[in-house]
């Protein structure tokens, strides 16, 4: 990745949100890189910071959040600075979204060929017949039969994998150089999940994009991500390769993450690890390690002091104490050697 053009920067990003109750820190220190043509999956549990994170990057936060501190560097400026009429410009042009529920994200009152060509009208400055013409190319693109007379129906008409199609559609009317992808599969059946993930990578291989897939389910993530980030409590706490992640993890977080999933291996007989207790409540966030209450392998340090990431190799890095050269060898799980083992033995069979 060191020789590949980067396009997005996040620095040290710290946002809270002011409630009745007190100031929410939902983003704490997060860092990260994003590169050309490149999908990074960033994983965790509801509440983790995830969308917020990304929200920002789109200048979409509530009235009530607040940056505290940190950069945003796309093409060399600072997005936590524009205003929002800086970010109209490269809203949708530059950077776009394609959100969880497709319904919501559409108009349920506007044929779908005028919701697609609304912001090349505005943004691309070109003609009427133009427009529809690139609104039919993409619908095709997308996976729409009979583009041209579907152009003219209402959301209603469409099945939730088709409309998940228009989003997808719209999100790419004025060619964004980053697409953000809020759990574009949550809402949909599994067979149609993989058509929706089947045809971002397609799209994304075609107009070589960078993507930030955001989801909580690891299935999603090794068919389309290249490199993961595991944010828990406003942190990025594991970061690395799609390997790395699956056959190496070393964050007792990803570890829980990884092993409370079940995959084809898994039968009645397996044991599958659950997370006890629930994330800490950020309106007081914790002293050290916010996964410490929760963490079968804490150590006194985990409660005092937040880890450091250490660095594991050039692509992967974790902020665990285990990783300090004084701590305890610690063993992953026997569930999850058990079936990251079985996962690469299926891997060779299918190579061969």
């Amino acid at each position: 990745m060191k020789n590949q053009e980067k396009v997005l920067q996040i620095k040290d990003l710290y946002i809270t949100f002011n409630t009745f109750s007190g100031k929410v820190h939902a983003v704490r220190g997060v860092n990260f890189d994003l590169y050309k043509g490149e999908t990074l999956a960033i994983v965790g549990e509801s509440g983790s910071g995830k969308s917020v994170t990304n929200k920002a990057i789109m200048g979409i936060l509530s009235k009530n959040a607040n940056i505290e501190k940190g950069e945003i560097l796309y093409n060399g400026k600072d997005l936590t600075k524009f205003k929002d009429k800086q970010f109209n410009k490269i809203r949708g042009s530059e950077i776009s979204m394609i959100f969880q529920d497709p319904m919501s994200s559409l108009d349920p009152v506007m044929k779908i060929g005028k919701q697609i060509t609304e912001a090349m009208l505005v943004k691309d400055n070109i003609s009427k017949e133009k427009a529809k013409k690139k609104a039919i190319d993409l619908m095709d693109a997308v996976g729409i039969p009979e583009p041209e007379k579907r152009y003219n129906q209402y959301p209603f008409q469409f099945s939730g994998g088709m409309r998940q199609r228009i989003v997808i559609a719209i999100a790419l009317a004025c060619d964004p150089d980053i697409l953000i992808c809020d759990e574009p599969t949550t809402a949909l059946d599994v067979t149609i999940q993989s058509q929706i993930l089947d045809l971002i990578k397609k799209i994304q291989a075609e107009r070589n994009i960078s993507v930030i897939f955001i989801t909580h389910d690891l299935g999603v993530v090794a068919n389309v991500a290249d490199r993961v980030a595991v944010m828990y409590a406003g942190k990025i706490v594991e970061t690395g390769t799609v390997d790395e992640i699956f056959y190496s993890p070393r964050h007792p977080y990803t570890w829980a993450l990884l092993a409370s999933m079940p995959d084809l291996d898994t039968d009645a007989s397996d044991e599958l690890l659950v997370i006890p207790g629930t994330p800490p409540n950020m309106l007081y966030p914790p002293k050290g390690d916010a996964f410490a209450t929760r963490n079968r392998y804490a150590m006194k340090v985990d409660f005092e002091r937040q880890p450091p990431m250490f660095k594991i190799s050039d692509t992967h890095y974790a902020a665990t104490w285990l990783l300090h050269p004084d701590a305890p060898k610690v063993e992953i799980p026997k569930a999850l050697q058990k079936r990251m083992k079985s996962q690469e033995e299926r891997q060779v069979v299918d190579h061969e």
